[in-house]
């Protein structure tokens, strides 16, 4: 993969299909895992090391979100930040940071818990849908904190957050992940209800729990949160495999007619995926640590919806469309997580997709192939779905936008050339 370490500094992807994707991929840390993990640290004192972190724009941003805070935090190798929380936690989130990646909101639970007191800009990312953090304000407004919004700011207060019993309009992920956070640092008890179970939850509160948090989930969706007056660093947290990037090759190996085996995965985070490809007529060898993906086998149609874990989640909406273009049949899709997620639709038309919209429906009617084109990422997943519909495609494409890979994928384009892909950063 040499040479492609800094392909994201270039502006596009030349990429030539038709040459089916073989050997072996390392899938890297989970962003979705990582980002509120790091918030998390700006509440456990002392020094924390965490492995399996991914080189991300977003890694990034956050690291410089928690310097800006007073902690000390620093990649120290391939895969691994070190984080020395010493100081008092500042209560300002810089601006800047906070409107360019949602995720860096996760910082207001932890602030708020440390110094009773916050001012978080409103925050910004990927344009796939409103995701307004109201489930979050009256979260913390139930464990008694004053919320103002003013100038763009959320402003956070209380002499004390106390444990109470909060139950979720919406299982948001991002609301659960930062109550979590805040309740572990409250006086008494707190049950958040109709929660988020996504792994990467499960992870944060994994985190937390070796940190010295009590947190325990009851099924099927509640966490009981016994507030402690503390949590102390953590000498060494392995961030678990990324499942999103998994079922991404899982479907760029599917695509291309390819045999590919991926390591370092969790398959059990995987259920919704893996059933879904194997319905479409995907051949996949499951173990635990590792899959391999089989193409070559007719595709068929599939219907689905995206929906909160264990259902199928939304970040794959985008490449599981890409496989069901060149699909037997027509597919239904429902998009039932963002109201903005079909960009993608218009460019893989460009490539001669046969796709129609009513507003979070979509029907695909699967075509012979897809031709190349030159195509532009509108967001994260729609940019990894359009990737390996070029690969799939007769003839080169150009992929514009790679700034919104660079976001969540691990060196993408070095991971496909290294299994055989003909695909150039410009």
């Amino acid at each position: 993969m040499k040479g492609y370490q800094n392909s994201f500094e270039q502006s596009s992807l030349s990429v030539i299909g038709g040459t089916p994707l073989e050997g072996e991929v390392a899938i890297s840390g989970a962003k979705n895992s990582v980002l509120p993990i790091l918030a998390a640290s700006l509440m456990l004192s002392g020094k924390t090391r965490l492995h399996n972190v991914p080189h991300l724009k977003d890694v990034t941003v956050m690291l410089r979100m928690l310097n800006a805070l007073g902690v000390r935090a620093e990649f120290n190798h391939s895969d691994g930040v070190t984080i020395w929380n010493e100081k008092k936690v500042r209560h300002l989130a810089p601006y800047d940071l906070v409107t360019a990646m949602r995720a860096s909101f996760f910082v207001a639970g932890p602030i708020l818990a440390c110094r009773g007191y916050a001012k978080i800009p409103l925050p910004g990312g990927c344009s796939i849908g409103a995701r307004p953090v109201d489930i979050h304000l009256k979260g913390f407004e139930a464990l008694g904190a004053k919320v103002d919004i003013e100038h763009g700011f959320v402003g956070l207060k209380a002499d004390r957050l106390v444990g109470t019993r909060i139950p979720l309009s919406f299982p948001s992920v991002g609301a659960t992940e930062n109550l979590l956070m805040a309740a572990s640092l409250a006086e008494g008890e707190t049950v958040i209800e109709n929660a988020a179970i996504e792994p990467e939850v499960m992870d944060l509160m994994n985190f937390l729990n070796k940190g010295g948090a009590k947190i325990q989930f009851e099924v099927p969706n509640s966490f009981r949160i016994q507030g402690v007056s503390g949590l102390k660093g953590i000498d060494e947290y392995h961030v678990i495999p990324d499942r999103i990037e998994a079922g991404t090759f899982l479907v760029a190996g599917a695509l291309t007619g390819g045999d590919i085996r991926l390591t370092g995965v969790h398959s059990q985070d995987l259920g919704s995926v893996l059933a879904l490809l194997r319905q479409a007529g995907v051949h996949l060898d499951v173990e635990d640590t590792s899959i391999r993906v089989k193409g070559g086998t007719p595709l068929m149609a599939v219907d689905f919806e995206t929906e909160p874990f264990p259902g199928f989640p939304t970040d794959m909406q985008a490449q599981m469309m890409s496989l069901l273009c060149v699909a037997t049949g027509k597919s239904r899709i429902k998009e039932s997580i963002f109201e903005n997620r079909y960009r993608h639709v218009t460019e893989l038309s460009k490539m001669g997709a046969d796709i129609s919209v009513d507003g979070q429906d979509t029907i695909v009617t699967g075509v012979p192939e897809l031709n190349g084109a030159s195509v532009t990422m509108s967001d994260l997943r729609a940019g990894a779905a359009l990737v390996i519909s070029a690969l799939a495609a007769t003839g080169e494409s150009t992929v514009f936008g790679l700034s919104h890979l660079m976001r969540g994928y691990c060196d993408f384009p070095g991971k496909l050339a290294q299994l055989g892909a003909r695909i150039i950063p410009r």
